[in-house]
Order: C-alpha cells, then structure tokens, then sequence
C-alpha cells in the first residue's frame, strides 16, 4: 500500500509566467487592424477547429506566419520583434530553457475581441493532445485597459491577471498552467495571442 508523503517546502514558489509591458502604439495599431478586417473575424473557433461558444465565445481574426509579409501586416512584425525581446528576458531568468532549445517558431495568432459577457469559460491546457504536442510556450498581450471583468485565472496558481494595455506574459503550454478567461463586465477586451513551437 502506497501512502502520499510531503517533501520539505522550497522557500521559492515560482509560477514560470513572464511578464513585461510593451509598447502602447503597437497595440492601438493591431486593434485598428482588428477593427478594420471585419470579413476576416471568426466567431468561437477552438484550437480543435470547430465552434464551441460553450468553450470559447470571441471573434478572432486568426493569421499565419506565411501573412507576415503581406503588405498591410507590418504591425505584426514590429509586434513580433518586441516578443522576442519578452522571450530572450524569459531566458534569462530561466537560462535551461535556452540550453535544451536552440530554434523556437511561431505558429498560427489570433488577435481576439470579447465584448460584455464573453470570456473563454472553460479551463483549458494550450498543450492537450498529439496535435498540440509542438507547442512550448503561450504568449498574450492585452491590448486595451479593462475595468470590469476579463482577468486571466491560471487556477493551479490561484492568480487572476487583470488586463493593462501592454501587458504580455509567457507561461509554458502544460496542463500545470490550465487557466480560463473571466467574463468581460463592461466594455471590450483585445488581445493578440498565441505559441511558441519547436519546428516541425
């Protein structure tokens, strides 16, 4: 018969979320492309492909790293160079990350809106099945204030992230970081979000 034991408590308590605030104009300038491409918005497609407003109610406007280049996609490139600045810093302060990763991509974005009464309900892992196995890392910015509502809660943390215009975290994919989007009281809420992937 087995019995659960308790190991000495560690005096650190890291969550291994990284956040930095980027720069303002960046995320006027991807919510004024958002609001531009209307055709381009989707309403509650899952990571599975499929609409579940159950799971995830927001219109998404989802890009590929092959639009980067697209003429009117510009603002994403200047976004991107500000994330790698995010991510090298994450190296930093966990340094085996860039001793077992030499080469990370970035795979397929989303830039969502939540208006009153939205949220992503369900707690969710952004590594759950074979297809996701690729993915390393998740990263979000807030591209708008909001005052009432619309935290993110990582609930094996028990830590609820209000949204600040700017603010970016990196968090690893696993189900050690399941976390869900509080619903949006008032107002709306913008954000860019996505993975860092090994290649494939």
């Amino acid at each position: 018969m087995t019995k659960r034991v308790e190991l000495d408590k560690s005096k650190l308590t890291p969550n291994f979320i990284g956040s930095w605030v980027m720069e303002t104009l960046i995320c006027d300038q991807i919510i004024a492309y958002y609001e531009k491409n209307k055709s381009k918005q989707k309403q509650g497609i899952t990571g599975h492909g499929t609409i579940s407003l159950e799971t995830k109610n927001r219109h998404d406007i989802s890009i590929s790293p092959k639009e980067l280049n697209l003429k009117s996609n510009e603002i994403f490139n200047k976004y991107f160079e500000n994330l790698f600045e995010c991510y090298k810093d994450y190296n930093k302060q966990w340094p085996f990350l860039a001793s077992i990763v030499s080469k990370l991509e970035i795979g397929r974005f989303n830039i969502g809106k939540y208006i009153k009464g939205q949220h992503f309900q369900k707690i969710h892992t952004e590594r759950s099945s074979l297809s996701s196995l690729h993915r390393l890392l998740a990263f979000m910015t807030y591209l708008n204030d909001v005052e009432d509502g619309g935290s993110t809660y990582f609930s094996h943390y028990n830590l609820d992230i209000k949204p600040k215009k700017g603010l970016t975290i990196i968090w690893p994919a696993e189900w050690t970081h399941a976390h869900k989007g509080n619903m949006v009281n008032s107002g709306s809420k913008y954000i860019i979000t996505g993975w860092l992937t090994f290649p494939k």
